[in-house]
């Protein structure tokens, strides 16, 4: 076996045709991280469900920062209890054959650019499970700029992290202990995150009422059709505060009346100014097509 191989990385993600890293991790871009932090995670979440990704969100976590969302793209890892002969061979292995440094949580932090985010799975242990402390978490900081660590595990130093601003940490709980009895098995591999799943190069967003892992071939998708979302409740709340229409109008079918009513107030309203990469052909075809007496596409009133 080998440690972050570009190889089976590649392997994983099949459906993901766009730039990846030297070692095969699919690289979303900038652009889309940058407009995936403006968005709810209901709103990410929502695409996902609705094609059969039922399976990448999980709550219960605890945070260092209580009210700061990250978003970034995933470096897995995934640790299991320590086994003499088995933790031998693979601390050996990664070190002397890969010429990689330290215990295994350093070998993943060191490998970090920036925008990612360390989602490890520690099997929930907290005691002696703690996969950063001050030390790491600093290096996270200055190697990620705005990333931060996902760990179904523990963590330490949280009066020392506290100071570090730009980053978060989602976690499980908190133990003075540093890591120990603990061996990974895979680096840039399928993760299990409570009942989640993240695979390397996921968008990882994290908040305060839990964290969603958003596969690469999909986040464009995900981020329009949050968008999408996000700008028509701005309209219909503005509309249902002027008394224009009910809630069963803006909750339902759009009429193209109503649609020509939006699409007025997108191109004209302040409030739409950072939406105006949008497209509305396909939604305005399938609400003529309803009043004609055709069906309507999978638009509807939320995607």
């Amino acid at each position: 076996m080998k440690y972050d191989n570009p190889e089976d990385i590649i392997q994983i993600t099949p459906l993901w045709e766009g730039e990846r890293f030297p070692n095969g991790r699919p690289k979303v871009a900038d652009d889309i991280l940058r407009r995936m932090r403006r968005i709810t995670l209901e709103e990410a979440w929502s695409p996902l469900w609705r094609r059969g990704y039922d399976f990448q969100f999980q709550g219960d976590f605890q945070t260092v920062h209580s009210d700061m969302t990250i978003v970034g793209r995933a470096v897995t890892a995934v640790f299991v209890p320590e086994r003499p002969d088995l933790n031998d061979a693979l601390l050996r292995y990664g070190n002397e054959d890969e010429g990689r440094k330290g215990f295994f949580n350093q070998w993943v932090i060191d490998s970090l650019v920036e925008d990612d985010v360390v989602v490890a799975d520690l099997f929930d242990k907290v005691y002696k499970g703690t996969l950063v402390g001050g030390n790491l978490m600093t290096a996270i900081s200055t190697r990620t700029k705005r990333g931060g660590a996902v760990v179904w595990g523990g963590m330490r130093d949280v009066q020392q992290v506290e100071k570090i601003t730009n980053v978060n940490v989602y976690h499980r709980g908190i133990d003075p202990t540093p890591i120990r009895q603990v061996t990974m098995t895979g680096m840039n591999v399928p993760c299990r995150i409570g009942s989640a799943i993240c695979l390397p190069g996921d968008v990882v967003m994290a908040t305060p009422v839990g964290v969603l892992f958003i596969p690469p071939h999909l986040a464009e998708l995900v981020v329009v059709l949050a968008e999408k979302s996000q700008v028509r409740d701005i309209f219909g709340f503005e509309r249902l505060e002027q008394g224009v229409y009910t809630t069963a109008d803006i909750d339902g079918d759009w009429s193209t009346a109503l649609w020509q009513d939006f699409l007025q107030w997108f191109r004209t309203s302040d409030k739409a100014a950072d939406y105006q990469s949008l497209e509305w052909d396909q939604e305005l075809a399938e609400a003529r097509e309803r009043e004609s007496g055709g069906s309507a596409g999978e638009g509807g009133p939320r995607a």
